[in-house]
């Protein structure tokens, strides 16, 4: 009989520290199941900082960094470059992105870095003891803001969309929303897991993908209410979907860019002839990007 369904190899077979309901055990699950697709596992690098996602690293069946909290983006640029034909991929919570790592991931993204940015947005601090995040919605309880999320009277401001924020950034390539709340959502957010992935190795330029999940310890309910507090208050304020798709258009642009660098290599070969080549090829290049 066809086996259809298995547990992933890029995934070690140990219980996680997890909470029950939480949805980081699901998103690792879409990660190595692309990972183990895509043949990529002895190829794929992790960066895990602090937060939740510090506990990456034991449940991962392949390379793992650790960087300082927020800097994330910085050790992923680094490990990138130097090894550009790896799956190098941030595992980021909303504290550290959109908090402390503010600065990190908007200068990566604006830069194009070519690596993939899993963002998890369960709108609170977790590991910490369920503070206000940069994502906690407009009213939502935290141990900081006992009586809601106020972005006027007590000056707390507004939850970053951050999709929305880098979308504007000339960088960025693809960013993507998905939520693990239900199967349907578990299914589709596996898909821009994937094309994301294919992105990265391609070749084209920043993506991200953002993931609502669960946090029934910090929200203080029980795992089957988080799932549908997530559907009635997060989703309508986070929207689901491909928020920023550029990848066709970026993969015609790296086309044409070979090509003009395969028609610039005579110039290197010596002649009046090759030299003109060269600037021919050379033009047809910089137009080309």
């Amino acid at each position: 009989m066809k086996k259809l369904y298995g547990h992933p190899e890029s995934l070690k077979t140990v219980s996680t520290k997890y909470c029950a309901g939480c949805g980081h055990g699901v998103i690792h699950r879409l990660i190595t199941e692309v990972i183990d697709e895509m043949g990529l596992q002895e190829k794929s690098i992790i960066t895990n900082p602090v937060g939740c996602s510090i506990w990456a690293d034991l449940y991962f069946d392949f390379d793992s960094v650790q960087p300082p909290h927020g800097r994330t983006p910085a050790a992923a640029t680094g490990i990138k470059r130097v090894l550009p034909d790896h799956l190098v991929i941030c595992y980021q919570g909303d504290g550290d992105l959109a908090a402390i790592g503010t600065a990190e991931i908007i200068h990566a993204a604006n830069r194009g870095e070519k690596f993939t940015v899993i963002f998890v947005n369960n709108a609170i601090y977790g590991m910490t003891g369920g503070q206000m995040a940069p994502t906690t919605l407009v009213g939502q309880k935290a141990t900081t803001a006992p009586l809601g999320r106020d972005p006027i009277d007590a000056g707390m401001g507004y939850p970053i969309q951050v999709c929305e924020l880098l979308a504007t950034l000339g960088g960025t390539r693809y960013l993507a929303r998905g939520a693990v709340n239900t199967p349907a959502n578990v299914r589709k957010t596996k898909q821009y897991i994937k094309k994301a992935f294919q992105a990265q190795m391609n070749g084209i330029g920043f993506t991200l993908v953002e993931i609502l999940s669960q946090c029934p310890t910090n929200w203080g309910m029980e795992p089957v209410d988080a799932v549908d507090w997530l559907e009635k208050n997060m989703i309508p304020y986070y929207h689901l979907g491909e928020i920023k798709n550029e990848l066709e258009g970026a993969a015609a642009g790296a086309a044409a860019a070979s090509v003009a660098d395969r028609g610039a290599a005579p110039a290197s070969t010596g002649g009046t002839a090759g030299a003109g080549e060269g600037l021919g090829g050379a033009a047809a290049k910089g137009a080309a990007r």
